[in-house]
């Protein structure tokens, strides 16, 4: 069974000039091993370590190019890394993931295991001792999984013990959602900037990463559209998560009006420009949404006596779908609104049921059930229309 190396990355000390890093591996050549070594570059071009890791990436594919059968775990993630970690492949975003869940997490714990040593019960009982939210785990169970999916498709093993485990994905807690009533007082503690970046997302359902990449040529007065092209993640601009995440948004008259108001204030306010521009970057990068989470909006929710409810970008996204529900928009309205892949995302995901609508729903159920006679039943703390009612 070949051997599935990575070979060597050293910093190699020059006379006279800059440290060079230099990259070593070794040949079967003639049935003798030859090692080999290529300098990828100097430690003023690449001053940390990690720069340099990623000039050999390619490199590692070469030298690796015959070899069929990874043999530990960490050999598989770093084959998967080489040939699926790729912008062509994936999102900017599902390649970060995986790449921090497993130096994080897999590689640390299971990377010096062989491929077949790997089971079960054991990554079971491993997953469930971490001290992270259900959700995290199951996160990490999937990134494990897809790691031996692509050993099987390399046909490296037949079997994927990592399927097998059982993790549960629910909530510690419920996500927040804010009701029309909190919204409206919320808008009301923010400046036109803010007001209107939360008003387009709570009105529109856009995901962080698209509202921020969004440019003034996106929006259209005539349809009264939001036109979705990209995503943003760390100022790296992408693709939409899903096909569906592409197709246009309505534009309420009163979010264009808002949105036209701030365009009147923004420094940035030509056609290529962002919505919502980084002044502190001369408008060449959008605002981050997390800075603007914690130092205006959060403070705001204080301010409107809105307590108790972790607020995010995603939660307006919540919101939304929430109060659709509770208006009776159908669910196949409110997944092309909401631009979800399948209704079972909107109806499992994203809503729940509001009080009102659980005691509605229930009231009209006992009406149902119980005799005529027995409707004029009230609560026990009306004795007398009680002892009238048994009378």
């Amino acid at each position: 069974m070949s051997r599935f190396q990575q070979g060597s990355l050293l910093k190699m000390k020059r006379k006279g000039s800059p440290d060079v890093w230099v990259f070593r591996w070794y040949e079967n050549t003639t049935g003798e091993r030859t090692y080999k070594k290529r300098t990828i570059g100097s430690v003023a071009e690449m001053p940390a370590r990690r720069d340099a890791e990623k000039a050999v990436l390619s490199l590692r594919i070469d030298i690796n190019a015959e070899i069929r059968t990874p043999e530990r775990v960490c050999d598989l993630i770093t084959h998967y890394r080489q040939r699926e970690l790729t912008e062509e492949r994936k999102a900017f975003a599902t390649i970060e993931n995986h790449l921090v869940l497993s130096r994080r997490y897999i590689e640390p714990r299971w990377g010096q295991h062989r491929l077949d040593a790997v089971r079960t019960m054991q990554v079971e009982e491993w997953l469930h001792s971490l001290p992270l939210a259900p959700a995290s785990k199951t996160k990490i169970k999937s990134t494990f999984s897809v790691l031996y999916s692509h050993a099987i498709r390399y046909e490296w093993l037949a079997f994927n013990p990592i399927s097998k485990v059982r993790t549960s994905s629910k909530r510690l807690r419920e996500k927040d959602v804010l009701s029309p009533e909190e919204f409206q007082l919320l808008l009301e503690q923010l400046s036109i900037r803010d007001r209107a970046m939360v008003l387009l997302a709570g009105s529109t359902g856009l995901r962080r990463s698209e509202m921020i990449a969004l440019t003034w040529a996106d929006v259209s007065t005539v349809t009264l559209e939001v036109n979705v092209l990209r995503s943003c993640v760390r100022n790296r601009f992408g693709k939409t998560k899903t096909e569906c995440s592409q197709r246009p948004v309505p534009l309420h008259p009163l979010v264009l009006n808002a949105l036209l108001e701030w365009r009147k204030e923004s420094l940035y306010n030509s056609e290529p420009d962002f919505l919502f521009p980084s002044i502190r970057l001369n408008g060449r990068k959008p605002l981050s949404p997390d800075s603007l989470l914690k130092r205006s909006i959060r403070p705001a929710l204080e301010r409107a006596g809105i307590l108790g409810k972790q607020i995010g970008w995603h939660n307006f996204r919540h919101s939304l779908a929430t109060n659709l529900r509770a208006m009776g928009v159908d669910v196949k309205v409110a997944q092309e609104l909401l631009r979800h892949a399948n209704s079972r995302t909107t109806l499992d995901i994203y809503t729940r049921a509001v009080s009102q609508q659980k005691r509605e729903a229930n009231s009209k159920l006992v009406e149902m059930l119980l005799p005529t006679g027995m409707k004029k039943l009230q609560h026990p703390s009306a004795p007398s229309q009680l002892l009238e009612a048994t009378g």
